[in-house]
């Protein structure tokens, strides 16, 4: 399983979507998008979001921090 969240250092719901990953133990990479420019560009092309969090698992992509839908996502794999 590969999680991968983008994130910026000001944004309270990647906080909390890296402490629900902590939480159960799941490893991630973390992705800043404010000061990495190709991976902004790498989000905006998989989500069509600008906004972060997005949460990559696997082929699974996930706008904001979506407990329902990380569990699905996590479940599924």
């Amino acid at each position: 399983m590969k999680v991968k969240i983008y994130t910026t250092p000001t944004c309270p719901y990647c906080e909390m979507a890296k402490q629900y990953f902590k939480l159960k133990k799941i490893e991630y990479e973390e992705v800043d998008v404010s000061s990495d420019i190709e991976a902004a560009r790498e989000m905006i092309e998989k989500s069509g979001q600008m906004g972060v969090p997005v949460i990559e698992i696997d082929d699974n992509i996930i706008i904001g921090f979506n407990k329902p839908a990380i569990e699905r996502a996590l479940k599924n794999i």
